[in-house]
């Protein structure tokens, strides 16, 4: 029971929380059973609960596991999904569901549910993710396109290309050279918040920033081609502008971003905080599938390229403070302030 917050403990049964299990246990006095949190057993009374750090300490103290939840197989599960980790990590190409169930010793439907819980994302989403990594890496090298998707994994260049555009935005070569071949259209425009450099490629918003110029844009993409937008960019300009004015209402603006699988899930998390209000830090990654990636969730934060957009704004400290904002914290403050009114 030591070092527990007793009332903390209580909340995360009374919502059958799973991002508690492992954390702790509930005993229930009046039956001699622990639980895990997320448990969907009848609640007892909360006089009748205790919270001990482990099975191993609530069995010390004379209680049995429930067969219900079986809180004592948490331990387990983790075990196996970090075991299914280095097998897709260690794999040349994607394992099927089926093989990497077996091979960690569960049915399929049950690990598949067991990893995401656990991750935040699908083993495939997962295997995905990092073959697209291992590719950005390669493409990074001196050697051809068509090598590197080969070295990253991909059975041929085809399937990279297939999946790329969702993910990357610019084609692999482009990507691979400082985004040769691709033409990036920017404007530099008076805010409520200040100069806005907003840029955008063929396929949506690369960029949005505050007090930057095109020499930014040069030192990201030394390879593409560079050029004021003009009419070319007016809608989303306005689009942008307005964003800035009330980002509590944010137009919906096509975006060319890239990021890793977690730092999406990051920024999907945070376009689903409500106007007006913030979230943690901690929070964030435990929404994003991985609570104890909180120095992670800040990173994404700070990674996100595309400024009120993705509302990185509306995320503080895990302490409630209100961190750092790459344009300056007088901006975030006005950001949060225009949020509540509205």
């Amino acid at each position: 029971m030591n070092n527990i917050d007793t009332d903390k403990a209580w909340a995360a049964f009374l919502a059958r929380d799973r991002l508690f299990d492992g954390q702790f246990v509930g005993a229930v006095k009046t039956t001699g059973i622990y639980c895990k949190p997320s448990c969907a057993a009848r609640h007892p009374l909360r006089q009748n609960m205790a919270f001990y750090a482990d099975g191993a300490a609530a069995r010390a103290a004379g209680f049995r596991a429930c067969l219900r939840c079986r809180p004592d197989e948490i331990g387990r599960d983790r075990e196996a999904v970090a075991k299914a980790l280095a097998i897709i990590e260690a794999a040349e190409e994607i394992v099927g569901l089926e093989a990497l169930a077996f091979a960690v010793g569960y049915a399929p439907h049950h690990f598949h549910r067991l990893f995401k819980r656990d991750t935040g994302v699908t083993p495939a989403a997962y295997a995905r993710g990092l073959r697209a990594k291992r590719a950005e890496i390669a493409l990074e090298g001196d050697g051809s396109v068509t090598e590197a998707l080969y070295d990253a994994g991909y059975q041929s260049p085809s399937r990279f290309y297939a999946a790329a555009p969702d993910r990357l935005g610019m084609t692999p070569s482009a990507w691979k050279r400082g985004g040769a071949g691709v033409v990036i259209r920017y404007a530099i425009v008076e805010t409520t918040l200040g100069s806005m450099m907003l840029a955008a490629t063929d396929r949506g918003i690369c960029r949005l920033s505050f007090d930057e110029d095109e020499t930014e844009l040069r030192l990201r993409f030394p390879n593409a081609t560079i050029e004021a937008g003009g009419e070319a960019m007016a809608e989303l300009v306005d689009g942008a502008v307005a964003a800035v004015a009330d980002p509590a209402h944010l137009p919906d603006l096509p975006l060319d971003i890239a990021g890793t699988v977690f730092q999406q899930a990051v920024w999907r998390e945070l376009a689903r905080i409500p106007a007006g209000q913030t979230l943690s830090y901690a929070a964030l990654a435990a929404k994003a599938g991985n609570p104890k990636a909180v120095r992670a969730a800040g990173t994404a934060c700070g990674a996100n390229q595309v400024s009120v957009l993705i509302p990185c704004h509306r995320a503080l400290r895990t302490d409630g403070t209100l961190g750092g904002y790459a344009y300056g914290l007088e901006r975030k403050i006005e950001l949060l302030k225009r949020e509540a009114k509205a």
